[in-house]
């Protein structure tokens, strides 16, 4: 821990220490994709495509058969990257006009309302798989307390949130529960509104869930949003992902063996460029044969060999993206810059199959730039709307959550939140 953001975190303990604990804002963390363990059982209607799937059982089970699919270190070796991919894999039902599981296999999401599954994606290999627990370490160090002033929001990351008229079960109760959730954190704590605190793409959700309510609730119940990372308009990165597979960074994992699972994904779905945002003239993706820009996504979606993708895309994710609605309650963007973030990607001969070169700009290294500050554009005529912007330069997308200079930004944003002083809102752009 730096030397300024532990004196930071020690005069904002003194000062806490002087109040009561209960005067602290409750906060509530809602993490990205990936960010939280997710539990599977399967059942006999699982029908493994091969003998090692038929054979591959996680060690750790409970009684009623519950493991963690995610994290669990197996992906890494390649027999069972394939059946963790099949067990992921979401389908896309025309019917139900929603995505369900794969047949036979159950999920649910541990701990929901608590910290606990946010602070490593695997509690055996904490110092690889840590994500949320230096952020959670540095929140109680100035008087948070888990499950009194401070709250877990996980959910399964693979669903997202669709357009008005078409059902979205998964992602609708997340919705509903954390609407609970923070209701039951006010309640608690004496009726004083919530932080919400996101990373990555639970930003998006956190935006459609105060959208979704009306501005009575989220004047009673909401006290500041903080989004960290947030993609609002998408990234080209997702792009390479629908394309060719993304390994990640994680060892060992081959990036074929995962592509059919990640297409299926409605949150990817989501994460796809914004075309309003990106525009048209803008080429993301160059091919001998094509070029793509934002407005192309659908032609692009068939052309990669994912043609079922491209009615739920059409029908579902783009009428929910074009519009990024100011919420009426407080919002400070925190973000990244400067870290070389997949700007175009250029495929040869070869096709999709292979990884494609790169052309970088500006952003995370995971969303461009444009994407993560599309609210200072979008929203700077809105009267009622209140926004903060701080850049941190050459903090990356997950390291915001451990780095530093973007944690004394975090607490240091949640202290004047919670500080007696007026609290100063406008734009600071560092």
């Amino acid at each position: 821990m730096g030397v300024k953001l532990a004196l930071m975190i020690s005069v904002a303990t003194m000062l806490y220490t002087c109040q009561a604990g209960s005067n602290l804002y409750p906060l509530i963390l809602i993490p990205g994709n990936g960010g939280n363990q997710l539990e599977a059982k399967l059942t006999s209607d699982y029908k493994p495509s091969s003998l090692y799937c038929n054979k591959w059982n996680p060690v750790r089970k409970d009684k009623e058969g519950w493991f963690r699919i995610w994290f669990d270190p197996s992906v890494l070796l390649a027999p069972f990257t394939k059946c963790f991919a099949e067990r992921m894999t979401l389908y896309y039902h025309p019917d139900l006009d929603d995505f369900r599981n794969a047949p036979g296999v159950q999920t649910r999401v541990p701990h929901f309302g608590s910290t606990q599954s946010l602070l490593y994606l695997d509690p055996y290999l904490k110092h690889i798989t840590a994500y949320m627990a230096p952020l959670v370490e540095s929140l109680e160090q100035i008087g948070y307390v888990n499950g009194k002033t401070l709250f877990g929001a996980p959910y399964d990351f693979r669903y997202g949130l669709a357009a008005e008229g078409h059902p979205s079960q998964v992602g609708s109760k997340f919705l509903q529960d954390l609407k609970d959730l923070i209701e039951k954190a006010s309640t608690s704590n004496g009726g004083k509104p919530v932080i919400l605190l996101s990373h990555s793409l639970g930003g998006l959700f956190a935006l459609q869930l105060l959208n979704r309510n009306p501005s009575s609730w989220r004047q009673k119940y909401i006290k500041h949003f903080i989004a960290l990372s947030a993609p609002w308009g998408g990234t080209v990165e997702e792009m390479l992902t629908f394309a060719s597979g993304n390994s990640l960074e994680v060892p060992l994992v081959e990036p074929l063996q995962v592509r059919e699972e990640q297409r299926s994904s409605e949150s990817n779905l989501w994460l796809m460029p914004n075309p309003k945002l990106f525009g048209s003239q803008k080429p993301l993706v160059i091919t001998p044969n094509a070029t793509y820009s934002a407005y192309d996504l659908a032609q692009f979606l068939s052309d990669i060999g994912f043609p079922q993708g491209v009615y739920p895309y059409k029908s579902r994710i783009l009428p929910l993206t074009e519009k990024l609605v100011a919420p009426g309650v407080p919002v400070t963007c925190i973000t990244g810059s400067g870290v070389s973030t997949p700007e175009t990607l250029f495929y040869g001969e070869n096709g999709f199959d292979e990884q494609p070169e790169i052309l970088y700009g500006d952003g995370d290294g995971t969303v461009n730039m444009l994407s993560l500050l599309a609210l200072e554009s979008l929203w700077s005529n809105e009267k009622n709307q209140t926004l903060k912007v701080i850049k941190i330069p050459g903090v990356s997308h997950t390291l915001i959550l451990k780095n530093d200079a973007a944690l004394e930004e975090i607490i240091g944003e949640i202290s004047g939140i919670n500080s007696i002083a007026e609290y100063y809102v406008g734009y600071r752009i560092k």
